[in-house]
């Protein structure tokens, strides 16, 4: 956020080298301050956050109010920062769907996943996933984590403990010209080595070797395809649809161009 946001500006910072485009294939956990304060350079461009884009967001809030319409829900949210509309675009004839957003109630601490979009002047998020937040740790920890990629954006990733020694000096300053472990950050594929990934269950973990080894895709990866490569482990598609939920109530894959197709977040 700009001017006096404890964010501080974004203008010639070390994560300038994240590659434009990029963060359209990546969720980045975000305040809903920050997509109130975001840009639009152009009008079918992406989303800025700080001169950063910014393509699937996650947002954990408290449901206000809830308004069902006849093509829309829609849960109006507060983090403590702001407020801003999550629109889910209802299916009636997807038992599937009715299941995964029924239990969503007014006064209740929701993680949702989307994007950011505008309508009439009015922001909102173009919801693809949600579910219920039962630890209230979860909240506090949603808001370190988006604090911690925004400074990473503007100041590059801190130090590994093995890369201590290796800071350089430069008129009395400290500057890192070394590259970490982020979302945001460029770097290698060197497996599933990720603390993230450790507690996956092993049809959880089969699924993210298999999409980690894919060429990206715009629009992901199709279930089907995924369902295919792990054929041979897993005969179940329920198995998989089921890995593939906790997956994204994890915030570790996200569903694109629609419910059938998946992207890893943090690659």
């Amino acid at each position: 956020m700009a001017g006096s946001s404890p964010f501080g500006s974004a203008s010639g910072t070390p994560g300038d080298s994240f590659k434009r485009g990029a963060a359209m294939h990546t969720l980045r956990p975000v305040l809903i301050r920050q997509l109130l304060m975001a840009t639009q350079p152009q009008s079918e461009g992406p989303w800025m956050i700080n001169d950063h884009e910014v393509g699937q967001v996650s947002v954990v809030g408290c449901v206000v109010s809830i308004k069902r319409q006849a093509m829309t829900c829609i849960y109006w949210l507060d983090d403590g920062t702001e407020r801003i509309e999550a629109w889910h675009w209802l299916d009636g004839t997807n038992e599937d769907d009715t299941e995964r957003w029924g239990g969503v109630k007014e006064a209740m601490y929701v993680y949702v996943m989307g994007s950011l979009k505008s309508f009439g002047n009015k922001r909102y998020i173009n919801a693809n996933h949600i579910r219920k937040v039962t630890d209230t740790h979860e909240v506090l920890s949603h808001v370190s984590a988006a604090m911690v990629v925004t400074l990473m954006l503007e100041r590059g990733p801190p130090l590994r403990p093995s890369e201590a020694g290796s800071i350089h000096t430069t008129n009395g300053g400290v500057t890192n010209q070394l590259v970490g472990s982020s979302v945001y950050v460029p770097q290698a594929q060197g497996g599933l080595s990720r603390e993230e990934y450790a507690r996956l269950s092993p049809v959880q973990r089969k699924i993210v070797e298999f999409m980690v080894v894919q060429p990206p895709k715009e629009e992901g990866i199709n279930v089907g395809a995924i369902a295919k490569a792990l054929s041979g482990d897993v005969k179940d598609a329920a198995v998989i649809s089921e890995a593939l939920d906790k997956l994204m109530d994890e915030g570790l894959v996200y569903t694109t161009i629609d419910e059938c197709h998946f992207s890893l977040a943090n690659v």
